[in-house]
Parts: structure tokens; sequence; C-alpha cells
């Protein structure tokens, strides 16, 4: 009688908790509308001023952002750049203001497209987010708090990621090949279309996992860091640094500084772990790419754990934060004008909406 009385409450109360699932999507059914053309607006206007964003800040920032992948892969036996400005002026002798820029083209026509999905769905996941709290708390005044902010920017981050890590991997590739290259990629379409062929659909997910793994503290702590600071500079108005409910554009470049700075240096270790794992396999790279300290040929990973493992086996902790530095002096302005850009760009856009009207 005892189990069957267990078995009993325990069925009484699944049904009851469908019942109201069942309730809760009724009502949330019947509050669903069609898109306004306001609703619309506002979901291009994200997109557009994302992208714009990621293009403008990656551009300006672009020679560093070289360097810092050439430091992370190149070949432990043919040393070529031995830091931030040593590095770039053997670019500038050896390639000129093209080599400077190399890979800039395909780092845009990636980041474009990926700053606009990562804007736009951190956007809606807080909101979903936001929603969802306020229906658990009760509170329909509750705010988003810095850990769920966190939850949603890494949302946002693995989003974006996902959707355009195939040309995250060329990009890499197309940055590190020099004129002496054994054989060149022309563009991202031959890139995409080389990988593909000679080594097969799975290359082009290389690095997939420890990208995911470093977009939760990357892109989480960005958003949430910068958010919060914003938040609190608005709400104690130290130092005269708010006025009212607004903050100066040089105030939201210091909020941004500082989030990119916290984000980078957590997550910088994955990130050389990813790039070491996109340029394995390919045959042309061995000029280039990091070798195992005994021989001039690429290395290969069976995966993230192994290619941790050689790498601080073969050349100590301190490779998993090789290019930190110039990373650091790109990372800071590139994320803080990411941020500024794009809140300029909606008030613009936002504007014509309001004159259009």
């Amino acid at each position: 009688m005892a189990s069957e009385d267990v078995v009993g409450k325990r069925s009484e109360s699944a049904v009851t908790t469908i019942v109201n699932l069942a309730e809760e999507a009724k009502m949330a059914s019947e509050g669903v509308k069609a898109p306004s053309h306001a609703a619309i607006f506002s979901v291009c206007k994200s997109l557009a001023a994302g992208g714009i964003a990621g293009g403008v800040s990656r551009t300006a920032v672009a020679p560093l952002e070289r360097l810092k992948i050439l430091l992370q892969v190149q070949n432990s036996h043919s040393i070529k750049y031995n830091g931030t400005v040593q590095g770039l002026k053997y670019i500038w002798r050896t390639e000129g203001l093209r080599g400077m820029f190399k890979g800039n083209g395909t780092n845009c026509a990636r980041i474009v497209p990926n700053s606009a999905v990562k804007f736009f769905s951190y956007e809606e996941a807080s909101k979903g987010i936001l929603w969802f709290y306020r229906q658990q708390t009760g509170n329909e005044d509750a705010e988003l708090t810095p850990l769920l902010r966190l939850g949603a920017g890494a949302c946002a981050g693995i989003i974006a990621m996902s959707a355009t890590y195939p040309m995250d991997l060329v990009r890499g590739r197309i940055t590190v090949q020099t004129d002496k290259s054994p054989s060149q990629y022309r563009g991202i379409f031959h890139a995409l279309r080389t990988v593909f062929v000679e080594e097969g659909p799975r290359a082009l997910y290389k690095g997939w996992l420890p990208s995911v793994i470093g977009v939760i503290p990357y892109v989480g702590l960005n958003f949430a860091v910068y958010e919060s600071l914003k938040d609190w500079l608005v709400k104690t108005r130290p130092f005269g640094l708010a006025q009212d409910t607004e903050l100066s554009v040089v105030t939201k470049l210091g909020c941004g500084a500082v989030a990119g700075t916290i984000g980078q240096t957590v997550a910088y270790p994955l990130d050389v772990i990813r790039r070491r794992m996109q340029m394995g396999g390919w045959k042309n790279a061995a000029s280039v790419v990091i070798g195992d300290g005994k021989s001039n040929a690429p290395i290969e990973y069976s995966g993230m754990i192994d290619a941790f493992r050689k790498t601080v086996r073969h050349e100590g902790v301190g490779a998993l934060y090789k290019g930190l530095v110039p990373n650091s002096v790109k990372v800071v302005p590139s994320i803080a004008i990411a941020f500024v850009s794009y809140e300029v760009v909606k008030d613009i856009l936002g504007v014509e909406m309001r004159i259009s009207d």
C-alpha cells in the first residue's frame, strides 16, 4: 500500500506539472502577435549595428591581430617574430603595408556576420532570460544579475562562433601564409574548397571545442562586465562620469576596455590551442606552423587535451601565452571600439527611424 501511495502521489504530481505547463503554453501562445514593422526594423538595426561594429574594430587593429596569430603558431626552429615591435617591423620590412593587413578582408567577411549574430543573440537571450527570471521570482521589476548576463553573453558567443567557424579557420591560415609559402590560398572560397577537398569536411571545424569552451569566459565576461560597469556608473555616478542615465563615449570606451582585458586574459590559453589545432594537417605550412621541438614538420594533435599536453611538454607553460602582449594591446581598443560603434550606429539608425516616421 505504501508503494502504491508513493506511485499515486508521483503520478498526481506529474499530471499537475503537465497541466501547468500546458496552461502556460496556452497563455503564451495567446499572447503571441505578428511582429510589427517597428519590431522588424529593430531586429535589422541590431544586426547592422553589430556587423558594422565588428568590421570597424577589427580593421583598426589588423596588424596586431596578424602578429598575434604568427606568434601563436610560428615554427620554434625558425623564430622570425620575437615581440610586438620587432614583429611589426619585420612584417613591414618583408611584406610592406599589404602584409600588415593580410587576412583582414577575410577577417572582416567573417567578423561582420559573427558580430551581427552575436550582438543580436545577446539582446534576444537577455530578453528571454530576464522574462524567465521575472516569472520565477515573481518580481516584474527584477533586472539581470551579472551571472545571468554572463549566461546570455556565453550563449550569444557560442551561436555566433559556431555559425562562422569554418571562415575563422581559413582566415587563420590565410593570415599566416606569406609570399614565400609553397602554395597560396587565393581567398575565402578557394581556401574553404581546398580544405574541404584535401582534408575533409571535419577539418573545417578543427579546434572547435576549445573555441566553445573559450567563448564562455571571453564573450560572457565581456558582456557581463561591460553591462555591469555601465549600470554601476549610472547608479553611483562616481566622479561625475554619468549624467542622468547616459554615459559619455569616453566612459563607454573605458568600460569596453576593462571588459575586453578581463575576457581575453582568462581565455587566452584556449585561443592558442585552438589556433594550433586549426593549423594541423596543413601540409604546406611547415615553414610557418609550430614544430614538435625535434623536426621542422608541423605537429598533429588528436584533440584538445593532446594539444595542451604536447605544447606544454615541448615548449613549457609560457607557450600558452605566446602573442599575449600584442593581443592585449589589440583587444582593449578592439572590444572598446566595437561596443561604442555598436551603440553609436544603433542611435543613428534609431534617429533615422524616428525621422522617417
